[in-house]
């Protein structure tokens, strides 16, 4: 099964895909507006031929949903109104602090870690849905 995920962010938005199970980080988009993102992300979807999208949703550590997830919870269901494709959510709690840590680890630059980190984070969004369903 191929999947995108994606980190949603007001400014910008990190995207993975993955196809046979591991996750890999693909690009990072500067966001232009929900509706403009949406198209973006849809055509994507079908460029690389996912049967599944899976939104990030930030909760807080005590599992709470802020703003933010509000805000993440309604650009996935404006994916959904685009596309037949299949949109879930994902329990993203620390995804960006561990897509900083492997970065860092992996002596990726400063530079190149800003504009990478938000796909990294996407990936780990995505490898954690992709496991979760193995259980």
């Amino acid at each position: 099964m191929a999947m995108l995920g994606i980190d949603y962010g007001q400014r910008r938005i990190g995207i993975a895909v993955a196809h046979g199970g591991v996750a890999v980080p693909l690009t990072v988009i500067d966001s232009a507006g929900d509706d403009i993102d949406t198209e973006r992300i849809v055509s994507m979807a079908n460029e690389y031929g996912v049967d599944r999208i899976v939104v990030g949703l930030p909760r807080s550590l005590d599992g709470s949903e802020g703003e933010q997830a509000g805000r993440a919870i309604a650009f996935a269901e404006a994916l959904a109104k685009r596309t037949d494709i299949p949109v879930d959510t994902c329990d993203e709690r620390l995804t960006t602090v561990s897509a900083d840590r492997m970065l860092r680890e992996a002596g990726t630059k400063r530079s190149k870690k800003r504009a990478s980190r938000d796909a990294v984070a996407a990936a780990i969004i995505l490898q954690t849905y992709i496991d979760g369903m193995k259980v």
